[in-house]
């Protein structure tokens, strides 16, 4: 397992956490606490479980497949050949990511380092257009 970029699509990749969207979410948070009491909490709320899932969640992408782990659990498995599309909402300043499985969706918001989560997916999931497979 490696902590950087490696450019063999045989490596495995483990990004590193992303703190951006759980703090842009409780320091918005404070304010609208002014305005509202249970919206500002909620906000800050979210910002915090957010900030708790980018400290124990480990994402990485293996030769085959997204793994997910939590400390040394892995926790979900979805293989490539499963995926269908992705993509990163808002790619100046990501803040959810989307892929399509055969039987399910997913969304998930960008706790991860989304310039190396952008060049694993390139890599290993080129979209349906870019392999030139493109469907009628």
């Amino acid at each position: 397992m490696t902590t950087s970029f490696e450019p063999t699509s045989a490596s495995t990749v483990q990004l590193a956490p992303s703190y951006t969207l759980p703090l842009a979410l409780v320091i918005i948070a404070i304010p609208v606490l002014l305005v509202s009491a249970w919206v500002g909490g909620a906000i800050a709320l979210f910002g915090l479980f957010l900030m708790f899932q980018a400290v124990t969640l480990c994402l990485q992408f293996t030769a085959t497949a997204l793994d997910i782990y939590r400390g040394e659990t892995l926790i979900r498995h979805f293989p490539y050949q499963e995926w269908q599309n992705w993509q990163i909402f808002w790619p100046a300043v990501p803040i959810l990511f989307y892929f399509k499985e055969v039987k399910s969706i997913h969304f998930l918001p960008i706790l991860f380092d989304p310039k190396t989560l952008q060049t694993c997916l390139e890599q290993r999931c080129p979209k349906i257009g870019a392999r030139g497979e493109g469907k009628s």
